[in-house]
């Protein structure tokens, strides 16, 4: 609309001849539309004691007005407009957070009744309903298993990596995915009061209570603004014509922090997007490279996010590929995640399998059949009778996952399984203070301590935190937020309140939708080298921005002192305020090119 105003001004004053009052009405009305609701939030803002890059914006608008000089008011609106153009483009909707998690719970479930299934609203469910959830539904309820056999998985949750078994007796939590079969749930707590309801509500606090941070352009002008106007004033009060206080703030107009650092930023997301990183927030762009402490989730962050095999213990009389091949041979008919980890290594070594039959797994008690005339059965240490773990030699739990075969009731090994580091994991982690400067790096997981501590040592991370609910990540993020910038990579709804409350989350792949909503940045590789590539690009884009709007700045504090000599009308300082910006704008592009270093691992 201020380009239209300015234009149409234009072609009435030089093109038809027109007078002053009908080629002025143009800008009239784009300053009264335009600029007289931005002079409003500007007031808004000085109320608060918020002043930013806008404010030289606000005065030259609000001057020009009182001195009839509309066209340098109406390019002011256009430079300042078109910045929060720019500037929406590249924001995010942090509200989408809470939607996100709201769709993923069901609006209504199946009550079990005298008269059969019935279809209610989660809100009419009470204590001590039944409920079915069926193959692939998400649980609605905390709640204890009554009929089926099946598995769940609670990764989002709990931070765990594998799928839970689940019968009897069972405890399920609302948010966990449920499998292939069907399961009967009774109820144990209010959907209100349930698990995920309680993450929803810390997630809610989160976003209330994020803090609110100094974007770059503010930082600047908190240096630029007042030397602007004290220049101003004494050009007025040193010459008595307050036309020049109008002329010197004209050029002083900022717009190299209000177009050439958004330029910057929309150029850096760009350039991401094409590295399938999707930058929610601007403000991460400008946060990242001052970031100092760095936090990781556990499970699909630094792990792979699958069981696999670590160690295979034989038992006596047996061999390893003997025992393999018997195993695998079954595993083929399983589902059980901890199958996939055995299959995998087994075709890893070459291992032929044998055929297998009369293969049986009764839910909760493990597999059995035949391969090769032998009886073969894998289970967990829980269905042991006394005398087979005292014949294993099991005398205590072990760190991680295991699983025990039988061979001819025959003790024959032990497999033991972690979810393994990722390949870049460790190097990644030791670059972050030579290459970023970060100075803490901190793993925090809900999984237990056995589990994180071994990964710990693994990636060398020294310091972190286990078994930690939303709640706890929460805190540890913030209370370190309140002390530095801080960066957090997860990739689990458990993840997303702690997210939210650093300086930048970053989420990696899309195992969640809530945790997309909730991070600036999103990666859509599950890869470590997703997140040094954005460190790298957004140390690019704040090295760009700081040079375009520092040497915008420059070039208007020269043309701030020729205002004040005289040399430069109101129109022509906009006019010259106008060629500072397209250079300015022109070095910020180059944002939007890749870095010479892309990454370091």
């Amino acid at each position: 609309m201020a380009l239209a105003a300015i234009v149409l001004h234009l072609a009435l004053r030089f093109g038809f001849r027109s007078g002053a009052a009908a080629s002025n009405a143009p800008l009239l009305l784009a300053l009264g539309i335009g600029g007289l609701p931005l002079l409003y939030e500007l007031g808004r803002k000085a109320l608060r004691r918020e002043f930013g890059s806008d404010l030289l914006a606000g005065l030259s608008i609000l001057t020009s007005l009182l001195l009839g000089e509309y066209l340098a008011g109406a390019i002011i609106v256009l430079m300042l407009s078109g910045g929060g153009v720019l500037e929406s483009l590249a924001m995010g909707q942090a509200s989408s957070v809470l939607r996100a998690l709201a769709r993923r719970m069901p609006s209504t479930v199946h009550r079990k009744g005298p008269s059969g299934l019935e279809d209610i609203p989660l809100s009419a469910v009470r204590i001590g309903d039944l409920l079915a959830v069926y193959p692939h539904e998400t649980c609605p309820v905390d709640g204890l298993v009554v009929e089926g056999h099946g598995q769940m998985d609670e990764a989002y949750l709990t931070g765990e990596p594998f799928r839970v078994g689940k019968t009897r007796g069972a405890a399920v939590i609302s948010g966990a995915i449920n499998g292939e079969s069907a399961l009967t749930v009774r109820t144990t707590r209010l959907p209100s009061d349930s698990r995920y309801a309680t993450i929803m509500a810390v997630m809610t606090r989160a976003e209330e209570e994020r803090p609110r941070l100094r974007r770059l352009a503010d930082r600047l002008a908190a240096y630029y603004t007042p030397v602007a106007i004290l220049l101003a004033v004494a050009a007025w009060l040193a010459t008595g014509q307050p036309v020049r206080f109008l002329a010197v703030l004209v050029i002083a107009t900022p717009c190299p922090l209000i177009l050439a650092i958004p330029v910057a930023i929309l150029g850096a997301i760009s350039l991401c997007a094409r590295r399938s990183l999707i930058v929610r927030s601007p403000a991460a762009l400008e946060q990242a490279p001052e970031c100092r402490t760095a936090f990781f989730d556990k499970t699909g962050t630094l792990t792979y996010g699958e069981p696999r095999l670590t160690d295979l213990i034989v038992g006596s009389g047996f061999a390893r590929r003997e025992v393999l091949a018997a195993a695998a041979s079954l595993e083929r008919y399983s589902k059980h995640p901890l199958a996939r980890a055995v299959l995998a290594i087994a075709q890893e070594e070459e291992i032929a399998l044998p055929d297998a039959s009369e293969v049986s797994e009764p839910p909760g008690q493990g597999l059995t059949g035949l391969v090769q005339g032998r009886l073969v059965r894998i289970t967990g240490r829980s269905r042991l009778m006394a005398e087979e773990l005292s014949q294993a030699n099991l005398l205590s739990a072990p760190e991680g996952l295991e699983c025990l075969v039988w061979i001819d009731d025959r003790y024959a090994a032990t497999f033991r399984f972690r979810d393994a580091p990722r390949s870049e994991s460790r190097s990644f982690v030791a670059h972050l203070g030579p290459k970023h400067q970060f100075r803490r790096t901190i793993l925090v997981s809900g999984d237990r301590e056995s589990e994180v501590r071994y990964l710990a040592e693994q990636v060398g991370i020294r310091e972190l935190h286990a078994s930690q609910t939303p709640e706890e990540k929460l805190s540890l993020v913030r209370e370190e937020t309140a002390r530095v910038k801080t960066l957090y990579v997860g990739d689990g709804i458990n993840d997303a309140p702690a997210m939210m409350a650093a300086t930048v989350g970053m989420a990696i792949g899309q195992n969640a939708d809530v945790t997309a909503q909730a991070a600036d940045v999103v990666s859509l590789e599950s890869s470590l080298r997703k997140v040094d590539e954005f460190l790298h690009i957004s140390r690019q884009m704040r090295r760009i921005a700081l040079q375009s709007a520092g040497g915008g700045m420059l070039l208007s504090l020269a043309g701030m002192l020729v205002a004040a000599a005289g040399g430069l009308s109101p129109v022509e300082g906009a006019i010259a305020q106008e060629l500072v910006d397209i250079l300015a704008i022109g070095n910020a592009l180059r944002a939007a090119l890749p870095p010479r270093v892309l990454h370091d691992l």
